[in-house]
């Protein structure tokens, strides 16, 4: 619990404390304004990306900039249909709802759902066998947030109900940088301007795990008795934490040298991957994966996985003779 104190202290309330997602934001600016003036539920809001990038934050934003109600669960934790007709059946006109992992609903919940967000009525069977009969029950309007790390899991029918549609993308250096910065002024530390990009560039790209080493690194340097974050104490402990200046981590080195190692560089499928280095499925694909392909460490392939040159190169390894002429290859 005390890891989470700071990450809800470190979010943002408003949009204009957000920092990145500069088209996103935009967007959902003139989205939000607009239903303020009409008076309206803001239409059902769909948002795309990686773990770690905000969307659970920009679920509460909304809320906050439209001044409603905020209710949150996951896909998971609606089990039944009475779960999800629990939660809509007490909510207040304009409520924000957020469901994330929203492509793990269940089919009958999903179904609920379709009438909910289209018609802001719930189904519901009173009576059993030969007397049973179906009413609906008004809901007030309100905002449906969904969010997933994997939109080609979502049903269409789903999909289609959702009148804005965001994806959230990988954050640039310069707004990991900006921040850090700002979450160091919260927690009441300073970090030197290069200490600040160095852990930036070493943060993939996502600012869930910038916050994570920046109270790391507030330790390292409450250890040494500094005043501040340095440089050297960023580099210090980043090479304990074994993270190196690609900001790969232990995992991350353990996945391209199973396929180096144990595949001869790919193909390698990714169940066969994840069985060989004891990682569940999802996890790979979630949350190493997209890092290592947008570090272009790792490429997808019809036939499955294959590390490239600049991996070879990055881990000082020489790529097998046939590595250049199976990636030619394919394509």
């Amino acid at each position: 619990m005390d890891e989470d104190i700071p990450d809800n202290s470190l979010r943002p309330k408003l949009l204009e404390d957000f920092l990145g997602q500069e088209e996103l934001k935009r967007n959902l600016r003139v989205f939000i304004n607009a239903a303020k003036e009409r008076h309206e539920a803001l239409d059902h809001l769909f948002l795309i990306g990686p773990p770690g990038l905000g969307k659970t934050t920009l679920a509460q934003i909304t809320a906050n900039e439209l001044g409603a109600d905020f209710k949150v669960t996951s896909a998971p934790a609606l089990d039944k249909p009475k779960d999800l007709a629990g939660i809509l059946s007490t909510i207040t006109p304009g409520t924000v709802f957020f469901i994330d992992e929203i492509h793990r609903l269940k089919p009958a919940i999903e179904e609920m759902l379709y009438i909910a967000m289209e018609d802001f009525e719930l189904d519901w069977v009173i009576g059993q066998g030969a007397a049973a009969r179906t009413v609906r029950i008004p809901i007030p309007h309100f905002t449906l947030v969904g969010a997933t790390t994997k939109a080609g899991m979502v049903s269409k029918p789903l999909q289609t109900r959702f009148g804005i549609v965001q994806r959230l993308n990988f954050y640039n250096e310069n707004e990991l940088s900006a921040i850090i910065r700002r979450s160091a002024s919260i927690l009441g530390t300073s970090i030197e301007d290069d200490a600040s990009l160095l852990l930036a560039r070493c943060s993939r790209g996502t600012p869930r795990v910038t916050n994570r080493l920046l109270r790391r690194m507030r330790d390292f340097a409450q250890f040494a008795s500094s005043p501040s974050i340095t440089v050297d104490i960023v580099k210090e402990g980043l090479s304990k934490l074994g993270i190196d200046s690609l900001g790969l981590e232990n995992y991350d080195r353990e996945i391209l040298l199973s396929i180096m190692n144990n595949f001869a560089g790919g193909p390698v499928g990714a169940e066969t991957l994840a069985i060989s280095i004891g990682e569940a499925q999802d996890t790979l694909e979630d949350y190493y994966e997209p890092y290592l392909i947008q570090c272009g460490l790792i490429q997808r392939t019809p036939r499955g996985r294959i590390v490239t040159q600049k991996a070879y190169e990055h881990l000082g390894m020489n790529p097998p003779s046939n590595q250049d002429s199976a990636q030619g290859s394919l394509f």
